[in-house]
């Protein structure tokens, strides 16, 4: 873009309309309104008189329309923050900062309304990004209700040249008027160059400029002066040409957060289905609690009253679990509402510049609550139960039976002990422990569960191993299985159909066990006698014509080994082939001493 060339077309309407208020006479001047003129010989009136006009309608639509959320007064220079909630100015400077230890520089504020921790620029308030959509909510409908020149008709079309809002009646005498003749006259809706108040908008820098450009350096809108300046070597267009990509940009961000808040209330929904669940057992366990003691006279009543106060507790114990996830789901899906619900109306409503004046800040918003990790399952379950048979001690000399369990077994907290858990022999029995816990991570000290284990090969799908799995009673279970083929085998262990930790996993089923054909010996020189023919697998060899190894000479491994393939554990797999008939006759030479 040659700047030099594109800059001056810029200055047109807004140059005029600044020659034309320099050139206004002071002294007043008859309205057309009262000459009696036809309406169609009126000339044009001044852009002073619209402005009285149309600014009396703005104050009076400012007046009635939103205000601020704190001093509930009509907005005065409203600043965004990074939840996207909006206050004035004053009020914004009224907050009292959070220190932050080891910052002493930063400051960040709580938001009046979300009650959300933010920090602000090192410039303070200042620089905090204008909300202009907060100042046209309220004013835009009524400051273009009516037609600024004959006031009774309604306002459609707007002069960029005079800033006058025209109706239709209106709008054909302005074009047949030499002197307005040829004004540049656009419709209400398609003037994206102005705010929805009515006024364009002014370069904070050089406040006669108005915001034309946009610098892709910098991400902020910029004037004809601003490019010419401090952001001469910068990237920069119009803003009409940019704003596709940086609003295609938040649309993507808004689409991703609507993902997200389906997912949210989707979760709270299942915690009200879970908190139904709770409230609907206990009530269930309860009654089972009467039905029991209802045998018992006195010493049963007064166990029935202990068993339902414990099951009121762990009752509300569940229930205010629930109600803290609940609540801060509710808080995320809160504030993504609000990041959704701002960012769908700067996307409606707002101008090219409106949205890349708070793009920056919107981007942000989403973007970090989508960062946010959340559970969408219930953090507690309905395992409440109730056994008869438990022995409850004695209550007023009496034995008596009956107790709450509230220990259920948690599949996530499951775990699998065992030396073999990932490697076992063809043909050989192996196996593994499975330890039950609750959701706290606590033992489970009794059986019943249901355990499923299925394994099987990775390559052969049917070839399947069938395991078997003791119930030891205490809370854990063994799982024995013997593998006929070798090869990596997948195995699954479920606890009441879910997976426990750690399942599934890979087990490498090796070939049968190979025995060791030769000796562990030091060396081949002191196993066989002295025996030059005698050989070793290890590869070492000695001076003077001997075949196998010694002390101290080259390819010894420096400690006992086995002849018949080199490792040097005792307690191992031979690693060697069949020996050669030569190499076996000469292994038979090499005797233990």
């Amino acid at each position: 873009m040659e700047r030099p060339r594109a800059l001056p077309s810029l200055r047109g309407p807004a140059a005029s309309r600044r020659a034309a208020i320099a050139r206004r006479s002071p002294s007043p001047q008859p309205s057309p309104l009262a000459t009696g003129q036809p309406r169609a010989q009126r000339p044009v009136v001044a852009r002073c008189s619209a402005q009285r006009l149309r600014g009396g309608g703005r104050a009076a639509a400012m007046a009635s329309g939103p205000r601020c959320p704190v001093c509930h007064q009509p907005w005065v220079s409203p600043r965004l923050l990074p939840c996207l909630h909006s206050l004035c100015s004053p009020c914004l400077r009224r907050l009292g900062t959070l220190a932050e230890p080891g910052r002493a520089a930063a400051r960040s504020v709580l938001c009046p309304v979300c009650d959300a921790e933010v920090s602000l620029p090192p410039g303070g308030v200042g620089q905090l990004t204008p909300d202009y959509l907060a100042l046209s909510r309220g004013g835009a409908a009524a400051a273009r209700a009516s037609c600024d020149l004959c006031v009774d008709g309604a306002a459609v079309r707007r002069c960029l040249t005079c800033g006058a809002d025209l109706c239709h009646f209106c709008c054909q005498a302005h074009r047949r008027q030499k002197k307005t003749a040829s004004h540049t006259v656009t419709e209400l809706e398609n003037s994206k160059d102005c705010n929805q108040a009515g006024e364009p908008l002014l370069c904070p820098s050089h406040p006669t400029e108005e915001l034309r450009l946009f610098c892709e350096q910098c991400d902020q809108p910029v004037c004809q002066h601003c490019v010419v300046g401090r952001h001469r070597q910068h990237p920069c267009d119009f803003a009409g040409n940019v704003i596709h990509k940086h609003g295609d940009a938040l649309r993507e961000l808004l689409k991703s957060t609507q993902q997200h808040m389906g997912t949210l209330e989707s979760a709270l929904s299942q915690i009200d289905a879970t908190g139904s669940a709770v409230h609907s057992r206990a009530e269930a366990v309860a009654t089972e609690i009467c039905l029991f003691a209802s045998g018992y006279v006195k010493a049963i009543e007064e166990h029935r009253d202990r068993l339902l106060k414990q099951l009121e507790d762990l009752k509300m114990q569940k229930v205010n679990l629930l109600r803290l996830q609940k609540a801060q789901l509710q808080q995320l899906l809160l504030d993504m509402r609000t990041g959704v619900g701002f960012t769908e109306h700067l996307l409606a409503s707002g101008s090219d510049l409106e949205i890349l004046i708070t793009k920056g800040v919107v981007a942000s918003r989403l973007a970090k609550l989508n960062r946010v990790a959340y559970n969408t399952h219930p953090s507690m379950d309905d395992g409440i139960q109730f056994s008869p048979q438990e022995k409850a001690g004695q209550c007023c000399g009496y034995e008596v039976f009956g107790a709450i369990l509230n220990k259920a077994v948690d599949p996530a907290r499951c775990t699998l002990h065992g030396e073999d858990l990932h490697s076992a022999h063809q043909n050989q029995l192996t196996g593994f422990t499975l330890l039950c816990n609750d959701t706290m991570g606590e033992r489970v000290e009794r059986g019943g569960e249901a355990v499923q284990v299925t394994i099987t090969h990775k390559d052969k799908k049917d070839c399947t191993v069938k395991p078997t799995v003791c119930d030891n009673g205490d809370g854990t279970y063994h799982v024995s299985y013997s593998p006929e083929e070798p090869g990596v085998y997948a195995v699954c262990v479920c606890v009441k159909g879910q997976h426990v930790q750690g399942s599934p996993f890979t087990v490498m089923v090796k070939g049968k066990f190979r025995e060791h054909q030769g000796v562990f010996h030091c060396c081949t020189f002191c196993s066989s006698g002295g025996q030059k023919s005698a050989r070793c697998a290890c590869g070492g060899t000695m001076p003077g014509g001997y075949q196998g190894c010694g002390h101290g000479h080259k390819g010894h491994p420096g400690c006992p080994h086995w002849s018949c393939c080199g490792q040097v554990k005792k307690s191992s797999e031979c690693l060697g082939g069949p020996p050669s008939d030569a190499l076996q006759r000469s292994l038979l030479r090499t005797v233990a001493l």
